[in-house]
Order: C-alpha cells, then sequence, then structure tokens
C-alpha cells in the first residue's frame, strides 16, 4: 500500500458509505500496544494515545522544507517519526519503468535523491525510522520495485542503506514485506535491518465474498509474523487498516493493541488512516480506511 495523498482524495472507494452509517469516534483504539498513524488529514493530531508519526516521501518531487515541518509536528506531541521513502515521483505521468529504476540505483544516479532526504532526516529532533521501497515481494503490479528479482531488490536496499547512513547516522532501518511466503528471499541480512515491518488489511466484503468468511487482525498477522520471526528483529504492522460492518470494525478495533503471547517481537501498530489508491483485488474497489468513514452500512 502507499501513500499518493492527492489522488487518493480525488477517488472515491466502490464500496461506498451509506448515510446511515453509524458514527465511529476518532481515537485510538484500547489497549497497551504502541500506536501509530499515516494521518495527513491530522485527525489524530491531539490524540496522546499516538507515539508514531508516519510519513510517506517520493524521493522525487519531494519538498524537503515539508520534513522540517513534520518534525516539529511531531516532536509537539512526543512521536517518533516512521518515514517511508518511495523510490518513484508521485506525478503518475512522469513515472519510469523497473528496469529505469534498478539501472539507476546500480549506477549511482540515484544516490542524491536518497542522500538529500537522509540529510534532512538527520536534522530531527524526533526519532526516526527509515522504510524504503515497502511491500518488495507483492506481485499485483503496484510498485515498480516489487517482484524484482531478489538479488537485485537486496543490492539496491542496501545501496541506499548505505547512503542514507551515511548522510543519517542516528536513523533506524526499516525492512518491510507485506508478508507474502516469498518474502524470505529478500532479507538484506541483519547489519541492514533494524525493524521488521509488514501490512495487515481486512475488508470484510471481499473476505466473505472470496475466502468465505471474515478474517481477524490475529488470523492476517499470523502466517505474516511466522515469516519473519526467524529474523529475532522487533516487528511493526507499519501499515493496518480494516473495514466493514460496525461489528466487524468493533472487533478489529478491540484486537489490534493488545498483547500477544504469540507475537513477542511485536512492538507496534501504525495504522494507514486514508482511502486506498490502488484497486483492491477482485473488483472491490478502494476501501476507505479512514477511521470515521470505514463503518459500511447494512
Amino acid at each position: 500500500m502507499r501513500c499518493d495523498t492527492a489522488f487518493a482524495l480525488g477517488l472515491v472507494t466502490a464500496l461506498g458509505l451509506a448515510a446511515a452509517a453509524p458514527a465511529e469516534p476518532i481515537e485510538a483504539p484500547p489497549g497497551e500496544m504502541p500506536f501509530g498513524v499515516y494521518d495527513p488529514d491530522g485527525a489524530f493530531a491531539d490524540d496522546p494515545e499516538v507515539s508514531i508519526e508516519h510519513l510517506f516521501l517520493p524521493w522525487e518531487d519531494v519538498f524537503l522544507p515539508s520534513l522540517i515541518e513534520a518534525d516539529a509536528y511531531a516532536r509537539a506531541r512526543n512521536r517518533s517519526v516512521l518515514a517511508t521513502i518511495e523510490p518513484w515521483t508521485w506525478n503518475r505521468s512522469e513515472r519510469n519503468t523497473p528496469e529505469a529504476l534498478q539501472e539507476g540505483i546500480a549506477s549511482g544516479d540515484y544516490d542524491r535523491y536518497m542522500a538529500s532526504i537522509c540529510a534532512v532526516l538527520n536534522l530531527f529532533e524526533s526519532p526516526v525510522t527509515v522504510r524504503w521501497a515497502q511491500e518488495m515481494e507483492d506481485d499485483s503490479g503496484q510498485f515498480i520495485w516489487s517482484n524484482w528479482d531478489p538479488e537485485t531488490y537486496k543490492a539496491a536496499y542496501r545501496r541506499m542503506v548505505d547512503v542514507c547512513r551515511e548522510n543519517a547516522p542516528k536513523v533506524a532501518y526499516m525492512w518491510s514485506p507485506l508478508g507474502y511466503e516469498a518474502l524470505d528471499a529478500y532479507y538484506p541480512g541483519d547489519d541492514y535491518v533494524d525493524i521488521v515491518g509488514l501490512s495487515v488489511f481486512g475488508l470484510q466484503p471481499w473476505e466473505t465474498a472470496i475466502l468465505g468468511e471474515e478474517q481477524s487482525f490475529q488470523s492476517i498477522l499470523a502466517p505474516r509474523y511466522a515469516r519473519v520471526e526467524r529474523f529475532n528483529k522487533p516487528v511493526v504492522v507499519a501499515e493496518l487498516g480494516f473495514s466493514g460492518r460496525e461489528a466487524y470494525v468493533a472487533k478489529w478495533t478491540s484486537e489490534v493493541r493488545q498483547i500477544y503471547p504469540e507475537f513477542p517481537n511485536l512492538v507496534a501498530v501504525v495504522y494507514f488512516n486514508q482511502v486506498e489508491v490502488y484497486p483492491w483485488p477482485d473488483d472491490f474497489g478502494l476501501p476507505d480506511w479512514k477511521v470515521g468513514e470505514r463503518i459500511l452500512a447494512p
């Protein structure tokens, strides 16, 4: 998943929300698990339960001064920063190809993009974790950096971490697969990973129609967690979203911040408080994960 905020705000989910859908308070779920948000609209600006501010940055066309403002925002709220750096531009008409991206990284042509962003992140007073080129084992076609030859991806990831380390020695690094079976081949090595990220999204209409039954936070996370547990790194659900009828949303809300003994390395969950920007499989459109909007009418 990714943010592409301007594009996301201009899209309408095919699932829709009826006016009769019940209201939902905009607040962190109950529980003890540290909680973060990608929250470009600032819905959680005053919630003291939020401890992680998630930023998404294209490494081309990023307005670097805005990062200093993001640090001030996080620092004022005593939040750490998770910075997802996506190796492309959000200008769809100017995106390159996987082959061009691979060649540009290998040749060093893109080093300056990573270096410039990390140099600004080094100025942050808030603790920072960099998450570069997430969900690399995804084969849906959403990202131009996904489904590469594993050795090519690992070399690119290591190069970008090395470039960032030169410019931001205090930054931590998150390797963040979606959680699929193919992830193991993309692991870049312990020296390049401080934290492992995973993605967990629950969409009730799709689950009942395609899988035949509703899923839970635990049931989706469990196999993904098992695939990364052997790396013995802290694990974060770096992108979390769920949408469905009122009882489904209430159940997920009660689950996502609990402490589970079967997930001993899980240290935080980070909610994706925006509309999806890439079509869900099987013609289920663009789900709205936003708190206050994610409850679907009966």
